[in-house]
C-alpha cells in the first residue's frame, strides 16, 4: 500500500434517503463509485453499492477461539500441575468452575483482536494524520467519491450530469495528498 496523491470527484448529499436513491441511479448508469462517506452508518448502503461483506467477524471468531483456548488451557494447567490445591476432596479438574474466566477472556481477546485488526487493515494510527475531503461529511452531509483518473474530460462532464440528476447538493474536485488504496488495486 503505497502512499500517493490522487484526485477525486466528490458529490455531496444532504439526506441519507437521497444518497441511497442516488447510488442506485448512478450504478444503473454504469458509473463506478469508489467510496461513500457518511457521518453515521446508513442502513442499506452496503447492498446498494454491492460492497462485499467484511471478514472482520471471521477474525473476531478466531481471536475469541484463541482467548477461549488460552483461558481453558491455562486454568487446567494451573489447577492440575502448577498450583494443585485439594479443596475438601473436590476434583482438581472441574471445568464448570472455569466458565466465567473462559467467557471473559474469549470476549477480551475477540474485542481487542478485532480493534487491532481494524486499525491495521484501515491504516489507522495515532502517528498518521488523516485528510478530510470535506468537513461537512463528519457532521451532516453524505459524500459519494469517484476516482477522477477513471474518466476523460468528457466522462467527467457526463458523470457530473448524472450526479446533478441524482440530487447532489454540491459537486467538486478534491485532491488528497496522501491516499492509501485498501482495495489492492
Amino acid at each position: 500500500m503505497a502512499d500517493s496523491s490522487k484526485t477525486f470527484l466528490v458529490a455531496l448529499y444532504k439526506d441519507e434517503e437521497i444518497l441511497l436513491k442516488a447510488v442506485k441511479h448512478i450504478r444503473e448508469n454504469g458509473v463506478k463509485i469508489t467510496d461513500a462517506l457518511t457521518p453515521f452508518p446508513v442502513h442499506g448502503l452496503d447492498e446498494a453499492m454491492e460492497i462485499p461483506e467484511t471478514r472482520l467477524h471471521t477474525a473476531g471468531f478466531l481471536f475469541g477461539l484463541t482467548g477461549f483456548l488460552f483461558a481453558l488451557i491455562s486454568m487446567i494447567w494451573i489447577s492440575t500441575s502448577d498450583w494443585p490445591i485439594n479443596y475438601g476432596g473436590k476434583p482438581a479438574l472441574s471445568i464448570p468452575t472455569y466458565i466465567p474466566i473462559t467467557f471473559e477472556l474469549t470476549v477480551l481477546f475477540a474485542a481487542v483482536g478485532m480493534v487491532i485488526t481494524y486499525f491495521i487493515r484501515n491504516s489507522l494510527s495515532v502517528f498518521n494524520s488523516t485528510e478530510v475531503i470535506d468537513e461537512r461529511i463528519t457532521d451532516d452531509h453524505f459524500a459519494l467519491i469517484f476516482d477522477a483518473a477513471e474518466f476523460t474530460e468528457e466522462g467527467i462532464s457526463k458523470v457530473d450530469d448524472i450526479l446533478k440528476a441524482s440530487g447532489a447538493a454540491e459537486i467538486k474536485m478534491s485532491t488528497m495528498k496522501k491516499y492509501i488504496n485498501l482495495n489492492g488495486e
